[in-house]
């Protein structure tokens, strides 16, 4: 079919990382280094690690931060690979909102708070721009694409927001589309593929761990 990518049509995996207490807490994380995989997202790495060696990755880039970091050892130790860290995967540095709970947040600037919940972070004091977070997570993706030859796939392992926005900037759409998509689940990931005249499509988006074992309490 014309509309199918060929045998030697590149792939990108964006892959968010494992959950964090401060997920579970629904505590902003931004780019503190704090907060580690908890025992739920140590299970979502390890399920999903297999899943992505079977898509036969050549390189995986991920964050430098140490949640992004923990989720890619897994990935590390089940395809044989060895990781690039590039800071430009970290997550938004959300400034001084950074480390609160949203309960927190809503109590300290309800009405910024009600716009950082819509996606709308411009403006939120001391933090990245979303075009800022968007070009430098778009040029890392590109770099990574360009380092692929025909036919191989490249996974990114990154954060939830600013995979969003930076998504959306490597496709070349408006950043305003990034309000409009889902919240990538922990470990749920987007997958990308390369059409001859086409450029790059979305082939999946949000898909999680096809299974995630129950840790125990």
């Amino acid at each position: 079919m014309s509309g199918e990518p060929t045998a030697a049509a590149r792939r990108i995996v964006l892959l968010r990382h494992g959950r964090t207490a401060w997920n579970a807490a629904t505590r902003i994380q931004g780019q503190l280094e704090e907060p580690q995989l908890d025992e739920l997202g140590r299970a979502q790495a390890r399920a999903v690690a297999p899943e992505v060696a079977a898509l036969a990755p050549a390189r995986i880039w991920s964050s430098d931060l140490s949640r992004a970091r923990e989720t890619t050892a897994e990935l590390l130790a089940a395809t044989g690979l060895v990781a690039t860290y590039d800071e430009r995967l970290r997550e938004f540095h959300l400034g001084d909102r950074q480390g609160l709970t949203h309960a927190e947040y809503r109590e300290l600037a309800p009405e910024e708070f009600a716009r950082f919940r819509a996606g709308d972070w411009a403006g939120i004091p001391g933090a990245e721009h979303p075009e800022d977070a968007a070009k430098r997570f778009a040029a890392a993706v590109q770099d990574l694409t360009s380092a692929l030859a025909p036919g191989e796939t490249g996974v990114a392992v990154s954060h939830g927001a600013v995979t969003r926005v930076g998504l959306v900037a490597f496709l070349g759409w408006p950043l305003e589309v990034a309000r409009g998509l889902g919240a990538l689940g922990n470990c749920a990931r987007v997958e990308l593929v390369e059409h001859p005249g086409r450029g790059w499509t979305v082939a999946a988006y949000n898909l999680p761990p096809a299974q995630v074992p129950t840790p125990i309490s």
